[in-house]
C-alpha cells in the first residue's frame, strides 16, 4: 500500500502524522510525509520518503496560520505529488482543505488527523448532541467557518460546488480520527459518522536531534532549573485571538512566590520576563522531558500540552481564548482533569492547593492511563489501510 500523508506543519500536527507514518512505514508500506525540521530528519532517518512542507514556489502550504489563505498552493503541491506516487490514500490534517480537494479530485481516499476533541456539532437528534446553548453555538460557527472557507477554495479552483450536508460529509474525508477520548465529549454526545478517537499518536524528536532541543540546551536548561531549586511549572502559550495574554497572569505568579516556570512561546511573539521573576522562556520542538519534571501545566487549551500534560499525569489549569481551546477547555473541566486557572495569580498558594487536589490528580491519572493504553498508533495505521482497501 502507497500512502502520502500531508499534515500541517507546526508539531501539534506534524507529530501525530509522523507517528502514524512510523507505524505505517514498520507494517512494509510505502509511505511518503510532507514533513520539515526534526520530525523530517526522524522520518528520513527511518526510510520514510520525505517532501518538503515549504518550497520557493509554495512556502506556505502547510502553514497552519495560513490554513484558509493558502488552500490554492496546497491542492497544487499534494495533487503533482499525489500524481508522481500514485497513493493508495492521503492521510492529511484538519484544516487543510487543499489536501482534501486534491484527494477529491484524484478520485484517492483522504483520512483526516483532527485535534483532542471533536470541534464541530455532533449527530443530530443523539442525546447530549445538544442544541441552544453557548457550546452548540460554538459547534456550528466553527463548522460554518470551515465550509465557508472550504467552498471558496472550491470556487477559486473551479470545483463543483456541493450542497452544505455534502460538503460537511467531505471535510470528515473517509475517516476522521480524534485524538483524544470519548470522555472529552459532552456526556451523551454521538459523533457523526465516520469520526472516531483513536488516541494521542503521542511523537517527538529525539532529544539528540540538535534543532532547540538537543543534549546540550536540555542540560543548560536542566541546570537552571536545578538553579532556582523551586517547583517547576510548565507554561504552553496558545494564540490569543485577540484576547488576553498570559503573560500579565505568569509576572505575577512566578515573580517572589514559591514556583518557577518553563514558559514555552511556541506560536507566539517573543516576550521577556518580568524582571526579578523566576521564568524562562524556550522554543523547543519537544516538552516530554519538561513535562516529566513539571508539577503542573498552564495553558490556553490546545491539543499537543493538554494531551502532554495527561500523559505525564500532570494537572492542568487552563484559560482559553479562541480556536478549539474553548471547547478542549470546558472538556477537560467536565471530565475533571483541569480547573480554571486563577484569576489572581500573586497569590500562588491558590495554585498549589489546585495542583495538590487529589481528586483533580487521580482524574488526570485515571485519563492519562486510558490514553497511554490506547495503542493510537495502530489504531490510526488500521483505519488508513481501511480507507485504502
Amino acid at each position: 500500500m502507497r500512502v502520502l500523508l500531508c499534515p500541517l506543519s507546526s508539531g501539534g500536527f506534524l507529530y501525530p502524522a509522523t507517528a502514524a507514518a512510523l507505524e505505517l512505514h514498520r507494517r512494509g508500506h510505502d509511505v511518503t510525509l510532507f514533513a520539515t525540521g526534526a520530525a523530517g530528519r526522524a522520518a528520513a532517518a527511518a526510510g520514510i520518503a520525505v517532501l518538503p512542507s515549504a518550497t520557493d514556489g509554495a512556502p506556505h502550504a502547510f502553514d497552519v496560520s495560513r490554513w484558509f489563505r493558502d488552500g490554492a498552493s496546497q491542492y497544487r503541491v499534494v495533487r503533482e505529488a499525489a500524481r508522481a506516487l500514485r497513493p493508495d490514500v492521503v492521510v492529511t490534517s484538519v484544516l487543510c482543505p487543499g489536501a482534501l480537494l486534491a484527494a477529491e479530485a484524484l478520485d484517492l481516499p483522504a483520512v483526516v488527523l483532527g485535534l483532542a476533541c471533536h470541534l464541530w456539532p455532533y449527530a443530530e437528534g443523539a442525546p447530549g448532541g445538544g442544541g441552544g446553548d453557548a457550546d452548540s453555538e460554538d459547534r456550528e460557527w466553527r463548522l460554518t467557518e470551515t465550509l465557508r472557507h472550504y467552498q471558496a477554495l472550491r470556487e477559486e479552483l473551479g470545483l463543483r460546488i456541493p450542497e452544505p450536508a455534502a460538503a460537511t460529509r467531505q471535510l470528515y474525508g473517509a475517516a476522521f480520527l480524534l485524538r483524544g477520548h470519548p470522555d472529552l465529549e459532552r456526556p451523551g454526545a454521538v459523533l457523526p459518522p465516520g469520526v472516531g478517537h483513536v488516541g494521542p499518536l503521542w511523537w517527538e524528536p529525539p532529544a539528540g536531534d540538535g534543532e532547540g532541543g538537543g543534549d546540550g540546551e536540555g542540560a543548560a536548561l536542566a541546570a537552571h532549573l536545578d538553579r532556582v531549586g523551586k517547583p517547576v511549572v510548565y507554561v504552553h502559550l496558545g494564540r490569543t485571538f485577540g484576547g488576553e495574554s498570559l503573560w500579565r497572569w505568569i509576572d505575577e505568579a512566578f515573580t517572589g512566590t514559591g514556583l518557577q516556570a518553563v514558559v514555552e512561546l511556541a506560536r507566539t511573539p517573543d516576550r521577556a520576563p518580568a524582571p526579578g521573576s523566576d521564568v524562562i522562556t524556550v522554543r523547543r520542538p519537544r516538552m516530554g522531558d519538561l513535562l516529566a519534571r513539571a508539577e503542573a501545566v498552564v495553558g490556553n487549551g490546545t491539543s499537543a500540552p493538554v494531551l502532554g500534560a495527561l500523559l505525564h499525569g500532570k494537572p492542568l489549569l487552563l484559560r482559553p481564548n479562541g480556536g478549539e481551546q474553548r471547547l478542549l477547555a470546558a472538556a477537560c473541566l467536565r471530565a475533571g482533569v483541569a480547573a480554571p486557572l486563577p484569576e489572581r495569580p500573586a497569590e500562588s498558594e491558590a495554585l498549589v492547593r489546585a495542583v495538590a487536589d487529589p481528586r483533580l490528580r487521580t482524574a488526570v491519572g485515571a485519563l492519562g492511563a486510558a490514553l497511554a493504553q490506547a495503542k493510537s498508533a495502530a489504531a490510526a495505521a488500521q483505519v488508513i489501510e481501511e480507507a485504502a482497501r
